[in-house]
């Protein structure tokens, strides 16, 4: 297949990808570095166009100063005609049209000033703010119908006081006794911004917040507290009466909370839900009377998970539907409609006028902004064209046998070229939650081998092992009450049934994670040492023990992982941890961590790399933390050094199969030009 074609079939979303180019190259974390996606998406009323965003870090392998993803506005018209629409520097979030479809409104932070709300005019014009809350970031908005009000979800309010003290050095922190709760204001939209917007008293603490059809009532996402705890199990939807200011109703769905979108007449939500406090993950989908507040199941039991759901103006309901590693789109109406993606893995979905948008990714591309039109997928955007000179592996679905007969899905990208005889070195990465599952669509990313790997000659098999969703809520609870039990076992089992395809080389074979794919990899590296040649562990769990005192989703761990409190079981917790086998650790080790990690303390990580330096002197370990990151890593440089380091760990102890072979050295060899703007115009100016 010549490369056009191969791009054209890419295009449409193909599962398969093989370059055959003579000016091929493999990747590199330098290209990783560099990637960018479209983010949110927005459609205007009447369908004629799209205003969506850009989401890029800076690339700091060419010099650009270090920070965190931004994201720029721009809008489109059909496929291919996309214009930026805002200065660079205006890094924007939460776009969406004004409800006459004349501008699009974004919140935007300009210099000096917290941030407001800001709109655009569509036809040409410059950007002016629409209303902001004095000495509060706002975080989200909704128009009124008519467009003659927003409602702002903006943070707590100042406290000068306390901002005194901490200046004069009493900045002592009480912790989880200090929570601020955020507050919703009505301001008038007008050719002034309104001085003074109207507080409206809210219940808990807002996560969302949005306007019913006829302006009457507000449909509000709400938790008790601020805490990550209560954000996953205890928020709620409940209507407020906008003109008297009491709640109506509460909708009183069980666990986990989704999507929340509000019917065409008002008198109906669609809500993406658990099905019970103990569901690891908000994947039903149901129908709820604003009245009453009944609930109707629409897909309750089925074997995959509803992931964004849009409502139409034919009063249809379309929704994304994640069937395993695939994904389908299903309309609701007077009859069940499912469109096929053509290899596609939809993520996001908005609809204005007669034309549905979705975000989508695929095993060629990151995501990227796609129309449906006569019952097929249109691409829109053209981000990262430089993809197309790089040589990737092919990639498919896997399915396996476990050992007690569960059949276990996951993606597998082969090697370029495919797998020699005798199997290929080959990556498990595995993922997180474990209330989560893995597409078959784009694969590379900072912390995943992806594309990387395949290009050096690896396999990469992400399994979708007990406890993932997109497989039924009945799948997702079969991991429950034990701790890399079956879950971990299937890791195993999918490694061996790779060996017997002849894909995978049985003694060089790693695996890396993380959270709870941190998790599997520690165990690997301990419990299942003989399996694996190397790990690498990602802000991952050790101590099973001190785990549930150190994180800030105690009550989650109960709900919809072990069903028991630490104290009904502590022999039991021990022995499902990784610091537990210890002893037995030969597998080399890469522990990587966010100092300021709030979900899986650092301290995990220290715990597992004391034991094995002293228990397994011999047994290579490094553990490398990233200050100011928490649970996953947000600056670019961290991002890259990362991706340097995962990839040289595996390139030393897996590629070879040399478990015994020296520590590379403490710092990766960064591209020539990663040096920030600012450091390189310090040394010039020595």
């Amino acid at each position: 297949m010549t490369r056009k074609l191969l791009l054209a079939a890419t295009l449409l979303g193909s599962a398969s990808v093989a370059a055959t180019s003579a000016a091929a190259r493999p990747m590199t974390p330098e290209d990783v570095a560099k990637l960018e996606s479209v983010g949110t998406i927005s459609v205007s009323p009447d369908g004629s166009r799209i205003t969506y965003t850009t989401s890029s870090l800076p690339d700091v392998t060419v010099g650009e100063d270090n920070g965190s993803t931004t994201q720029q506005l721009k809008m489109a018209f059909g496929p291919d005609q996309a214009r930026v629409f805002l200065p660079a520097d205006i890094e924007v979030r939460s776009v969406k049209f004004t409800p006459d479809g004349r501008m699009v409104s974004f919140l935007w932070a300009a210099e000096d000033e917290k941030r407001g709300l800001w709109a655009i005019p569509v036809d040409g014009g410059g950007h002016r703010k629409l209303a902001g809350v004095d000495g509060a970031n706002v975080t989200s908005y909704a128009f009124s119908p008519d467009g003659s009000r927003v409602y702002l979800l903006a943070g707590a309010a100042e406290d000068k006081q306390r901002e005194a003290q901490s200046k004069a050095g009493f900045n002592a922190v009480v912790y989880e006794e200090e929570s601020r709760f955020n507050r919703v204001f009505s301001a008038v939209v007008g050719d002034e911004v309104d001085a003074k917007p109207t507080a409206i008293t809210v219940p808990g603490y807002v996560s969302a917040f949005e306007v019913t059809p006829d302006g009457s009532k507000a449909i509000i996402q709400s938790a008790p507290t601020p805490s990550v705890d209560d954000s996953y199990t205890s928020t709620r939807v409940q209507v407020l009466d906008l003109a008297s200011g009491k709640v109506s109703r509460i909708i009183e769905t069980p666990g986990k909370l989704g999507d929340v979108e509000i019917g065409p007449d008002g008198s109906v939500l669609s809500m993406i839900a658990a099905t019970d406090k103990n569901d690891p993950a908000a994947t039903t989908l149901y129908l709820a009377d604003i009245e009453t507040g009944a609930l109707t199941p629409l897909n309750l039991g089925a074997p995959e998970a509803a992931v964004d759901a849009e409502w139409l103006p034919d009063e249809r309901l379309a929704v994304i539907i994640h069937k395993g590693a695939q994904s389908v789109l299903r309309f609701y109406g007077d009859a069940v409609e499912e469109v096929e993606t053509g290899g596609l893995i939809l993520t996001g979905i908005e609809a204005g006028g007669s034309t549905l948008a979705v975000q989508a990714h695929s095993p060629a591309h990151p995501p990227e902004l796609f129309v449906l039109a006569d019952g097929a997928f249109t691409r829109w955007t053209q981000h990262n064209p430089w993809l197309a000179d790089i040589d990737m592996g092919t990639q498919r679905t896997f399915t396996y046998t476990a050992r007690d007969g569960r059949q276990i899905e996951g993606v597998l990208i082969e090697p370029v070229g495919g797998a020699p005889a005798g199997g290929a070195p080959t990556i498990l990465n595995v993922h997180g939650g474990p209330e989560a599952h893995e597409s078959n669509g784009w694969q590379t990313a900072y912390s995943k081998p992806g594309q990387v790997a395949a290009g050096k000659g690896y396999a990469v098999f992400l399994p979708n092992y007990r406890g993932s969703t997109a497989y039924g809520t009945a799948f997702s609870k079969e991991h429950q009450g034990d701790y890399a039990g079956k879950e971990f076992d299937d890791l195993v089992d999918g490694k061996r049934a790779l060996v017997a395809a002849g894909i995978t080389d049985p003694l060089r074979t790693g695996i890396t994670g993380g959270s709870y794919g941190g998790f599997a990899s520690a165990w690997g590296a301990t419990r299942y040492s003989e399996e694996y040649a190397a790990s690498v562990m990602f802000v991952g769990i050790s101590n099973n023990l001190s785990k549930f005192g150190t994180t800030d989703i105690p009550d989650e761990m109960y709900l919809v992982h072990e069903l028991k409190w630490p104290w009904e079981e502590w022999d039991r917790l021990l022995q499902r941890s990784p610091i537990y086998y210890a002893g037995q650790a030969e597998t080399p080790l890469l522990i990587m961590h966010g100092a300021d990690d709030t979900r899986v303390s650092p301290t995990q990580s220290y715990e597992l790399y004391r034991n094995i330096k002293v228990r397994k002197p011999d047994t290579p370990v490094r553990l490398v933390l990233f200050p100011g990151e928490g649970h996953g890593n947000q600056k670019a440089a961290a991002r890259y050094d990362y991706n340097l380091r995962m990839m040289r760990w595996f390139d030393t102890y897996l590629m070879t199969g040399d478990r015994t072979a020296e520590l590379p050295a403490p710092r990766p060899q960064l591209a020539e030009g990663a040096k920030g703007a600012k450091a390189a115009k310090a040394d010039d100016a020595e």
